[in-house]
């Protein structure tokens, strides 16, 4: 019997982050990207969201490698967990690579990893699967796409990419290779949504530099820049501006600090010397001889941005002396923290420059046209739109379909079903382990759904604790019930409803004595139900009631 391929993403299908698919065929499988993404509202606490990898941990034997498009979090944030439990080769190039390094030191797994350092041009035997980077342009230096060269034919994995045609450093998207490809036949192409909504194409990262020298030029001001960390071509470019201009630079936020680190090591960044300075002696200079580098530009609240915006920053305050340039536009769902700092920053006087206002940041990810570009330079028998929501990825196929390809052989897939694909049909079948694995400071997995909703319980309405001490010998009430109210009600406000409270604990405590109820757990339950009846029919609020039963 045949083999076939199967193809089943276990994140980056109806959401943006958190990307990871595995291909297989026969005893062979490999992996693209290990992704991390933003917990959502409803996550409180929760730090990270990680891919289930149940599927790829039960088949940890048959993965020949794990494959890096680029280093942005959303694609190997994931990485230090899952090789906790998968001791797989991880294949990326030197930056992402560097970048890797890091947080594998930081996790202590750095000697246990199998890590292997490519470029774009390079091909990796991993198993039946022989795998080409094809160089492409995205918001950071050395990424690439796949070409997965399978028994059945190749799959082109472009990872997040833009068709750049004057970047900041580095070639152009490698479209040549992608034709190439194209006229010996592409099976499927896996492509990049997540911009599918923006008509024509995506501007020039080049573009940016530009509006910095604008902004640059004649301020007199301390000039202050938020964007991701990760974009060194960015950073590259206002160091230059402020070479340009004679200015000094200082960079504050870890992961910033991290980045330039790696990217300066391995000559990502030409940086001229002695233009930085520590962020410490920053007030030592005129104003309108420094620049400041700095990471939350989505508005994190343990960034540094958001500690200058709120006086929480040990080396800078920001005021009117200040010009605060975010280069970068706000990730769906991060509006409202992104706007608070800017409203913050305006309250103390900064003049504030953001992308509704300038061109101080254009995207990574291609547009409309460059996707019709692809579509037509590779030609794909199969098309699947990845890395976006459900509308994108709608959008995506549509584009495909007018462009001819045929709509049965178009496939919108979601997170764990499985595109098995033989060598005269291609159908959905079935669907592997998968889902969120929550992360909140060293604990993973641990926080499910059940501690998530008491979580969003006691935010909500708060907890009533109620405290009853048992004799041991005969089990009537030596103490109690005491009454604590936690984000309820200020209980020095409230003393008439502390007091019913107790009493309706105390009416219940009698019937227990009185019906002889000797057993904890149905004594707890009592006072759960009585309490929390008398509660809403009195507040028409519905707190968290924790009992707690002591003995003497």
């Amino acid at each position: 019997m045949a083999e076939k391929l199967k193809i089943a993403a276990l994140g980056g299908l109806n959401e943006i982050g958190k990307n990871m698919t595995v291909f297989e065929y026969a005893n062979d499988m490999i992996v693209v990207d290990c992704g991390t993404s933003f917990p959502d509202e409803e996550m409180l606490g929760v730090d990270l969201v990680i891919p289930d990898i149940k599927y790829l941990e039960k088949n940890a034997d048959k993965i020949r490698g794990i494959f890096l498009t680029h280093g942005h979090e959303d694609h190997i944030g994931a990485l230090p967990y899952v090789l906790r439990s998968i001791n797989a080769p991880v294949y990326a190039t030197r930056l992402t690579m560097g970048i890797v390094e890091t947080k594998l030191i930081e996790h202590r797994m750095l000697d246990k990893a199998k890590l292997n350092v490519v470029g774009a041009g390079d091909i990796v035997e991993a198993g039946c699967f022989n795998v080409e980077l094809i160089r492409t342009n995205h918001s950071m230096p050395d990424s690439v796409a796949f070409a997965i060269n399978t028994p059945l034919g190749a799959v082109i994995v472009t990872g997040d990419f833009k068709i750049d045609p004057t970047p900041v450093a580095g070639k152009m998207m490698d479209l040549t290779r992608l034709g190439e490809y194209g006229e010996n036949g592409v099976l499927l192409l896996m492509s990049d949504s997540t911009n599918v909504e923006r008509p024509g194409y995506a501007m020039s990262e080049s573009k940016v530099g530009e509006s910095f020298d604008y902004w640059f030029k004649g301020c007199e001001k301390r000039i202050i820049i938020a964007s991701f960390a990760s974009n060194v071509h960015r950073i590259q470019q206002i160091i230059n501006c402020a070479e340009k201009y004679g200015r000094k630079v200082a960079v504050s936020g870890r992961s910033m600090d991290t980045i330039i680190g790696v990217a300066m090591n391995l000559g990502y960044l030409n940086v001229p010397e002695n233009i930085f300075v520590d962020i410490a002696s920053v007030n030592k200079y005129p104003k309108h001889k420094i620049t400041i580098i700095t990471t939350g530009s989505q508005g994190e609240s343990m960034s540094a941005l958001y500690r200058m915006a709120f006086s929480g920053h040990k080396q800078v305050e920001i005021g009117s002396g200040d010009r605060v340039i975010i280069a970068a536009s706000p990730i769906p769902g991060n509006e409202k923290s992104v706007y608070r700092v800017i409203n913050e920053l305006f309250r103390k006087g900064a003049e504030v420059v953001y992308e509704r206002m300038a061109e101080v940041h254009v995207s990574g990810h291609a547009c409309q046209e460059e996707l019709k570009i692809v579509l037509a330079l590779t030609n794909p028998e199969y098309f699947m739109p990845v890395h976006g929501e459900y509308r994108h990825l709608k959008a995506h196929a549509t584009i495909a379909q007018n462009m001819g390809i045929e709509p049965k052989n178009i496939f919108i897939s979601e997170i764990g079903r499985v595109l098995e694909i033989s060598s005269t049909t291609a159908k959905f079948n079935g669907t592997v382990p998968s889902g969120k694995i929550l992360v909140d400071g060293l604990s993973v997995g641990d926080v499910g759904s059940v501690v998530l909703r008491d979580r969003k319980h006691l935010a909500q309405d708060g907890l009533i604790v109620i405290v009853v001490t048992l004799s041991g010998s005969d089990g009537m009430i030596t103490a109690g019930p005491d009454i604590v109210s936690r984000g309820f009600v200020y209980v020095k406000e409230s003393d008439e409803l502390m007091e019913e409270m107790r009493q309706i604990a105390c009416r219940t405590m009698d019937k227990c004595m009185t019906e002889d109820i000797k057993d904890w757990s149905t004594i707890k339950s009592m006072l759960k139900n009585d309490m929390s009846h008398f509660l809403y029919q009195k507040t028409k609020r519905s707190p968290m009631i924790l009992p707690v039963i002591m003995e003497n």
